[in-house]
């Protein structure tokens, strides 16, 4: 590892997490929006932007690949650099007659451009910092990627709204009248995308060589086998996988349909929120909420212990979703209860998803490739994230809104019987002793 000192990190830490979280927000989000607004139907929408998750889902995969050559810096600046471009060219072809095609395929190379960079950025982390450092600034990487969604999906959606008035458009339709505000803002993707590049190469440390980097694309094959194979022999595996894949299946069935819900009009069982008032609920009061959750989910769990509590935090990641289900019932008018419903929504989120990463952490991950086993379980949320994702626009227009949230509910029972079942083979305070004794 290369040595760094106690404030160099600061330079560089935020802004890497900050840029992964905008890139990663931008395509699987974001661009869901942009795809409402131009006029597709909420089906199309939803499941266009979830197959930019496949690179993400996929990305352990090809990581031991992006080992092998160059260095980590050189992957996240040049990645950095491709996705400006990727921005850019997505601003110019929103005018081309089937821009669709055109800015789906960008949009498709820049999800593995995106992927990339998540790896070689982790990577500089994790070989550039001691234990003790990196430990030290989990928290500030934690909250700079935690400030891309706000900007991304907050910010940046709400200027689309801002900029579509100012161009003097209708708010209320949808189509082409779009594109003008829509450009703009990818152009400042592209921008803020470049500056970030020109600002790792001066000052991106290297990144070291990880500890069993592959020397040969055979070799790296040959170890991607054995961490599959290893994986598969864990106890209650198939148990294991199951949790990693349904713990946040409520998620994925609202997350693309949650902002279409506030988007539609009333007349078609939407809260009739325009872009503005969706970019402040979504990616400001509600991610905040969702934070503000996550701390205190965390600080639960830490006290009582995951065992414990693993129920408790799958109760508040799905209970709380009966709140879609009161708004499209209600369809109230005051933005501010809105914003409210959707914040108590977003607590018990972040309450919740704790749940899921550290039992990845403590459950599925340990043992001789800890770090790989890991990626297979968040590739597998990924999944989840991407599959519930592709259906659920068809599943919502065929039912309705009401009847969709509803159908949410029934969807989360599998959550709640996985969480009951989960195993607990390793004791976190004994990992080797606990791997000693599972293996038996």
């Amino acid at each position: 590892m290369t040595k760094s000192n106690d404030t160099m990190p600061l330079f560089w830490v935020p802004t890497s997490y900050f840029t992964m979280a905008v890139a990663y927000m931008t395509l699987t989000s974001v661009s869901a929006i942009m795809f409402k607004n131009m006029g597709m139907d909420n089906a199309t929408a939803a499941e266009y932007a979830s197959y930019l998750l496949l690179a993400y889902t996929i990305k352990p995969l090809f990581a031991p690949f992006v080992e092998m050559y160059r260095t980590k810096k050189f992957f996240v600046v040049a990645s950095q650099f491709v996705l400006s471009a990727g921005f850019a060219l997505v601003g110019f072809s929103l005018s081309v007659p089937n821009f669709v095609i055109v800015v789906m395929v960008v949009f498709w190379v820049m999800s593995f451009i995106g992927a990339i960079q998540d790896i070689a950025a982790d990577g500089v982390y994790v070989t550039t910092l001691k234990a003790s450092e990196q430990a030290k600034y989990c928290g500030v990487q934690s909250l700079s990627w935690s400030i891309g969604p706000i900007v991304a999906t907050g910010l940046m959606v709400s200027l689309s709204g801002y900029l579509h008035d100012y161009f003097g458009h209708d708010a209320a339709k949808t189509g082409r009248d779009w594109i003008d505000a829509w450009r703009v803002v990818f152009f400042i993707f592209s921008g803020m995308t470049l500056l970030m590049a020109l600002y790792h190469w001066k000052v991106l440390p290297e990144g070291a060589k990880a500890q069993h980097t592959p020397d040969s694309p055979t070799d790296a094959v040959r170890t991607l086998l054995k961490t599959f194979i290893t994986f598969f022999q864990k106890k209650d595996i198939w148990l294991l996988i199951a949790f990693a894949f349904l713990y946040r299946l409520s998620q994925g069935l609202l997350d693309k349909i949650g902002p279409f819900f506030m988007m539609d009009s009333v007349e078609t069982g939407g809260l009739a929120l325009s872009n503005m008032q969706l970019g402040a609920i979504n990616g400001t009061y509600g991610f905040i909420a969702f934070l503000a959750g996550s701390l205190i989910g965390g600080a639960f769990v830490a006290r009582r212990g995951l065992k414990s509590t693993l129920f408790i935090l799958c109760c508040a990641i799905n209970i709380p979703n009966i709140t879609y289900l009161v708004l499209s019932i209600y369809l109230p008018e005051q933005y501010w209860l809105i914003a409210g419903v959707v914040g108590v929504e977003k607590f018990f989120f972040g309450f919740g998803a704790v749940g899921h990463m550290i039992y990845m952490m403590q459950q599925l991950a340990p043992g001789p490739f800890k770090t790989a086993h890991y990626a297979f379980g968040t590739g597998l949320m990924g999944l989840c994230m991407m599959l519930t994702g592709l259906v659920s626009g068809h599943i919502q227009v065929a039912m309705g809104y009401t009847e969709y949230f509803i159908f949410v509910l029934f969807a989360t029972i599998p959550s709640f019987l996985i969480c009951w079942f989960a195993p607990f083979n390793i004791d976190p305070e004994h990992e080797e002793e606990s791997l000693q004794q599972s293996s038996v």
